[in-house]
């Protein structure tokens, strides 16, 4: 369907591209009637910063997610004849601070944060989807937990389970409207069975039915596909669970500027007619709060979402390489 509930633009993140301004454009020109825009939250400790951030103070992530709300807001009411837009943010959870420090600032920005995509891209303070290089030193972090003598499985099994158990943190403190890639994970391991694992298995299965349970939404990310995988996140075992568990898929093409706006959405929808997924859901404005107090609400595709006019415009679009 015509939405996405996950975007960044160069504007405000030093690894997209393209301004804000020209992803809402590239938005309307496609056909999407919704589109949220969801910059990644400030970090607040120096060695978290990414190498492309260097030049830059804590104050200055601060001041820029601060412009981000400003400029999502002016857009949102600019076009809003042309598309509804959504403003959120992504979360981060490197450590036990940035919970404390994401609470305050949603205190501080009330009603200007409308939704969240409660997303975890840490192990052990240490990136997992930057490069493999630095996914494998977040591997090895875990030795003195798993044992030095323990074959590699047991590291991986322990990044895995702390993985989970971040995002169930993440899950309980916030109740993120919005799941994001909620098996990042194994961006690198794309094969990797969660269920070779009882113990990572028990915790997916766990977050599942916790955020089942509030009303969230799983984002079925298109990201995955631009990454190399023949699937979008989730992989086919974990959306498995997430329809057994009842839960309810929303769509995201996780754009990292203009040119990844919609990007694969023909090659996702394949995805999903094969895996079966019947329902979609999309947020919307909502005067009854939801589950975290925020006013958007999910509402449910009506019909056969792939026989949407607009699957038949972003295949032309996928095959010209967008």
């Amino acid at each position: 369907m015509p939405y996405s509930h996950h975007s960044h633009s160069g504007q405000f993140c030093k690894h997209a591209k393209g301004t804000l301004e020209e992803v809402v454009l590239e938005a309307i020109h496609q056909g999407f009637e919704v589109y949220g825009l969801t910059e990644h939250v400030p970090r607040y400790r120096t060695e978290d910063l990414y190498p492309e951030e260097l030049e830059l103070s804590l104050d200055d992530l601060a001041s820029q997610f601060d412009q981000f709300l400003t400029e999502a807001h002016r857009l949102k009411t600019l076009y809003v004849d042309r598309i509804t837009l959504l403003v959120g943010l992504e979360t981060e959870y490197i450590a036990d601070a940035d919970l404390d420090r994401l609470q305050a600032l949603l205190e501080r920005y009330g009603d200007r944060i409308e939704y969240l995509v409660g997303s975890v891209h840490h192990a052990n303070t240490i990136p997992i989807d930057f490069d493999p290089e630095t996914f494998q030193r977040a591997l090895e972090s875990f030795v003195d937990e798993a044992g030095a003598s323990d074959p590699p499985a047991s590291r991986m099994e322990a990044l895995l389970c702390s993985y989970f158990d971040a995002q169930y943190k993440l899950l309980q403190h916030f109740h993120p409207e919005v799941v994001g890639h909620i098996d990042l994970c194994r961006l690198y391991n794309p094969s990797l069975r969660f269920a070779d694992w009882p113990c990572v298995h028990e915790r997916l299965a766990r977050n599942i039915q916790y955020a089942a349970s509030y009303g969230a939404l799983f984002e079925v990310n298109a990201a995955a596909l631009r990454k190399g995988w023949d699937a979008a996140y989730p992989g086919e075992d974990v959306a498995q669970m997430i329809l057994d568990a009842g839960g309810r898929f929303a769509l995201s093409d996780d754009s990292h500027g203009p040119h990844a706006v919609g990007l694969n959405y023909a090659r996702m929808a394949a995805y999903l007619r094969r895996i079966g997924v019947q329902g979609l859901w999309v947020l919307e404005h909502s005067k009854t709060a939801n589950a975290a107090g925020r006013h958007t609400q999910p509402r449910k595709i009506e019909g056969s979402w792939w026989k949407h006019a607009f699957w038949s415009r972003i295949t032309v679009i996928d095959s010209e390489g967008v």
